[in-house]
């Protein structure tokens, strides 16, 4: 399974507002801006999460988004999941051989356990602390 655009800057989207919960909306353009992306896209992204209420929309001029849960728990599988679908490494038939649909499988429950293990607070506080390069993760 490769994670698109979609699920890596929606993560993105996720970590800022978790490094800010607490303090007020953040705006899709000052994300957008502090990572290089592109604001219009994060528009795109932000209307499936706020759709599954883990985010919440602040309207005015100082308006923006915030986390509608706590970053301790919301899970990397959850945004993934929203913005990317099933997490799944193959498309599985009835017809696969056996062995074979046992392996993906395996595989599958390894990727979910990793996204569902791992709390925006804990993406947020490796890349605070400098952490980052600790974890690598190959899917």
């Amino acid at each position: 399974m490769k994670i698109s655009t979609k699920g890596r800057y929606g993560l993105t989207i996720m970590m800022e507002l978790a490094a800010k919960f607490g303090e007020g909306p953040t705006s899709l353009k000052s994300i957008a801006e502090r990572n290089g992306l592109s604001e219009h896209y994060l528009e795109q992204l932000i209307a499936p999460l706020r759709n599954a209420g883990l985010v919440k929309s602040i309207r005015g001029a100082y308006g923006g988004y915030i986390l509608s849960r706590t970053p301790e728990s919301i899970t990397a599988g959850d945004v993934i999941r929203i913005l990317e679908g099933p997490i799944s490494p193959v498309d599985f038939t009835e017809e696969d051989d056996p062995a074979k649909r046992n392996l993906w499988l395996r595989i599958r429950d390894s990727i979910a356990e990793v996204l569902d293990s791992t709390t925006l607070e804990d993406l947020v506080t490796y890349k605070e602390e400098g952490l980052q390069d600790s974890y690598m993760f190959y899917i």
